[in-house]
């Protein structure tokens, strides 16, 4: 199977003020795009896996990136490596979305063994990294991505996208 994706950002303001001689104004603005086109090198992907989930109050999961993930087409999804991860935290969350630190085995290449992304309500993070070797995922080792529901009464919903390559070249 073949895949390709893009991610993209925008970022636009405007920002008024005034002044005794005419209102200063500034308009920032930054856009970034990454093409990525099948394959496994740099700048390609070969996986393409996103779902909803939901997490009951007070528990958590663990994403197997090497083996665990099951695509739309009911393939198992084994990564090498992720080129791109998003993570979007429902905003009809009470609680919190809590990524990283999986107890064992954990992803490292995000965050570290035991750094943690806090997600909001209507929170996003995404994060992309185009090189061959990409953000590195190894069987057994290196490769649960833990996401957990941060107290107890709710649970919390999120949306999940990886691209990612089954090797490294």
């Amino acid at each position: 199977m073949a895949a390709t994706g893009r991610v993209s950002i925008e970022l636009t303001a405007t920002y008024t003020g005034t002044a005794d001689h005419g209102a200063p104004l500034s308009n920032p603005k930054y856009a970034r795009q990454l093409d990525f086109s099948s394959g496994t090198g740099a700048g390609k992907i070969d996986k393409v896996w996103s779902d909803k989930r939901t997490i009951a109050a007070s528990s958590s999961e663990e994403l197997d990136l090497a083996g665990g993930l099951t695509d739309v087409y009911g393939g198992t999804v084994t990564l090498a490596t992720v080129k791109m991860l998003a993570i979007v935290a429902s905003s009809a969350n009470t609680n919190d979305v809590v990524v990283g630190a999986a107890s064992e085995n954990a992803w490292d290449a995000l965050l570290g063994d035991s750094g943690t992304l806090t997600l909001k309500p209507g929170q996003f993070f995404v994060t992309g990294l185009p090189s061959a070797a990409g953000m590195g995922v190894t069987a057994s080792t290196a490769d649960l991505l833990k996401v957990a529901n941060s107290s107890s009464g709710s649970s919390v919903t999120y949306d999940i996208f990886l691209y990612g390559a089954t090797a490294t070249s």
